[in-house]
């Protein structure tokens, strides 16, 4: 994130939320929408948001899902039901149960290094295994992992979970010769992808180039007039999608002046600078 060496999504979404209050926005939260149609209100054409709730009508939108709702990838080994939630994990939704903890990783993503960096400071031990010699994640937390002491084992993955009325052991295996070994564990956090589903988004008939994205022009417009698409969800027609959170800034800004441009003929497609933008 340009501007930050290093913050918390959390932090980022708080001072984003405070910036956007400078232009006196009506939230809605908690409201799921259902179906996107077209109606004519007092002779103009708008779309028609219909929720269980209710409705909200607009002369254009700009789509930010996403990768749509996700969940996580499960692993069917012996003990990760038995103990989910109880020394198991998919998320780390609190740190606090981590700390001075033996913690097994299982994955080679984002995620899985990300927090295996976050968390080296925190926990007792960290061991990391993969079931592969190719990591996913981004090239400079990875080389920032190799630089710990944190074990990486690849080719190695999970047999069973052992313990109690706790998570006690973990036995994993290497692919090849199969050899096991049992680590001594309080954690395992498990990261190997989401799966993820844009629901309702994938009926209204937007032009799609796969499961995940929304084709767009060089302006992120959508096959539907009025329509925007930005961030993670949108490809943009002609290139290859670049799922990083600054991107996404860039393509709502310019789906953002699109729009705007689209229903108020005397805008600008570049305003001059973000104070001379007027409210859409």
């Amino acid at each position: 994130m340009p501007g930050h060496p290093k913050v918390l999504a959390k932090d980022l979404v708080k001072a984003l939320i405070e910036q956007s209050r400078l232009f006196d926005p009506t939230y809605v939260f908690d409201e799921r929408l259902e179906t996107l149609t077209r109606h004519k209100v007092d002779g103009e054409e708008v779309w028609r948001l219909g929720g269980a709730m209710e409705t909200h009508l607009s002369r254009s939108l700009v789509l930010t899902a996403g990768i749509g709702a996700f969940q996580p990838n499960h692993l069917d080994r012996p003990g990760v039901e038995k103990y989910l939630n109880n020394g198991v994990y998919y998320f780390v939704e609190d740190k606090r149960p981590f700390r001075d903890k033996r913690i097994l990783i299982i994955g080679g993503g984002d995620t899985a290094v990300d927090w295996a960096l976050n968390l080296k400071d925190w926990a007792r031990e960290i061991t990391i295994i993969h079931r592969r010699d190719q990591f996913r994640a981004h090239e400079a937390s990875l080389a920032e992992l190799r630089t710990t002491e944190i074990p990486i084992m690849t080719f190695w993955q999970l047999r069973r979970i052992d313990g109690n009325d706790r998570v006690e052991t973990a036995t994993i295996y290497e692919s090849h010769t199969d050899e096991e070994r049992t680590l001594d564990v309080d954690i395992v956090l498990i990261n190997i992808g989401f799966k993820a589903d844009l629901g309702p988004i994938a009926d209204w008939r937007l032009e799609m180039v796969d499961k995940r994205h929304i084709r767009t022009d060089v302006f992120m417009e959508t096959n539907l007039p009025g329509v925007y698409a930005a961030g993670d969800i949108a490809a943009v027609e002609g290139g290859e999608p670049l799922n990083l959170i600054v991107t996404g800034f860039g393509q709502a800004a310019v789906a953002s002046n699109a729009a705007k441009a689209r229903i108020d003929p005397d805008a600008r497609m570049f305003p001059g600078h973000s104070s001379e933008m007027k409210l859409l």
